[in-house]
């Protein structure tokens, strides 16, 4: 009887736990409010189907033979960004006209020639010191054995054209007077394709000190519609967001709802989940040091990996309607009065 009844209160006392952390969850959903949603709807806009498109098929063109590690062709793609960040005056952080976070080849173990990671920035003009950075891997298969080019249109020339249009909007943004508050760093990776090389690289040797960097949203495949979708293609994977930073979860969350309506598909953000897509692309080694992230994903498809991956199966509309959530979520976390705050901090959860 004695048993019974203290197990009684050990299950009383983890009911009232339970419902308190289900309140404090509550508030801190209820705490979010959106910023400037007249500017958001406006740069929103400047992000459009036919310029991804006309970048896409630019950057997984044969041209650039598909992008492989320290080769000609991704060399190639990282002076198409550099150009391209010039014509547009955003500036690198690395001072001049050096956009290259150069990459030895004793990095990759001499397997591969030397690379780079390409970085574009907009500074804050509040809280400069704060860096939000939205990542995409620059990098590819390179040409198959049989000569066939790997263009990876999906993988990953649909995050990389997304950076570059939404680096675009922030910096029309910011010559309308309208500069985020935190500043905005685009990174260009490269050696993704080869156990996210670059992004190690990055969080070794960072520009920014890490304890500055609020988040990391990572785009990895955004164009295209995968098996569990084809009759709803309006949705996109997320895996990572409350893993660190519930704050962050409950912003996406609702500025999806509020602007776009996309289905949040969480599937894959299971811990312990089969394939394991958290631990796969560059967000990784960003949570492996305490970062908040968002990984962006639409799923594998049969071009995964395959010479098919070429830019005429990607869907332009709904890859615009993907990047304008991704610079919504940044645009909200770059101008909202607080920094993100990490669960382990976050006051509302105590």
């Amino acid at each position: 009887m004695k048993t019974f009844f203290i197990l009684s209160i050990f299950l009383l006392v983890g009911a009232c736990a339970t419902k308190k952390y289900t309140a404090k969850i509550e508030d801190l959903k209820n705490s979010i409010e959106l910023v400037d949603s007249t500017s958001v709807i406006k740069y929103t806009q400047t992000i459009t189907a036919d310029e991804l498109k006309t970048h896409l098929y630019k950057f997984s063109s044969n041209e650039f033979e598909g992008r492989r590690v320290g080769e000609p062709g991704q060399k190639l793609a990282a002076e198409f960004l550099k150009t391209y960040y010039l014509n547009q005056n955003i500036k690198s952080p690395l001072g001049d006209t050096n956009y290259y976070q150069s990459i030895p080849s004793s990095f990759f173990n001499g397997k591969y020639n030397d690379s780079e990671n390409v970085l574009a920035y907009i500074e804050g003009s509040h809280f400069p010191q704060e860096v939000i950075i939205i990542s995409a891997h620059l990098d590819h298969l390179g040409i198959t054995k049989d000569g066939l080019v790997n263009n990876g249109a999906d993988d990953d020339g649909s995050g990389t054209v997304a950076l570059m249009e939404m680096a675009q909007a922030f910096q029309l943004a910011k010559k309308e007077g309208l500069a985020p508050k935190r500043s905005i760093l685009f990174l260009h990776l490269t050696g993704e394709e080869i156990g996210k090389k670059g992004s190690e690289f990055y969080t070794q040797y960072p520009v920014f000190p890490l304890e500055n960097t609020v988040t990391n949203l990572n785009i990895d495949m955004i164009g295209r519609v995968d098996k569990y979708h084809t009759n709803n293609k309006d949705y996109l994977y997320l895996i990572g967001a409350d893993r660190l930073s519930k704050e962050l979860h409950y912003i996406s969350e609702k500025v999806n709802k509020s602007y776009f309506n996309i289905n949040l598909d969480y599937r894959f953000n299971i811990e312990g989940e089969a394939h394991d897509y958290y631990d796969r692309s560059d967000h990784y080694n960003f949570a492996y040091k305490g970062i908040p992230v968002i990984f962006y994903f639409n799923g594998e498809h049969d071009d995964y990996h395959r010479a098919t991956d070429t830019p005429d199966k990607i869907d332009y509309p709904l890859l615009e309607k993907r990047t304008r959530l991704i610079f919504a979520t940044a645009w909200q976390i770059a101008n909202q009065d607080t920094r993100l705050v990490i669960d382990e901090h976050n006051e509302l959860l105590k």
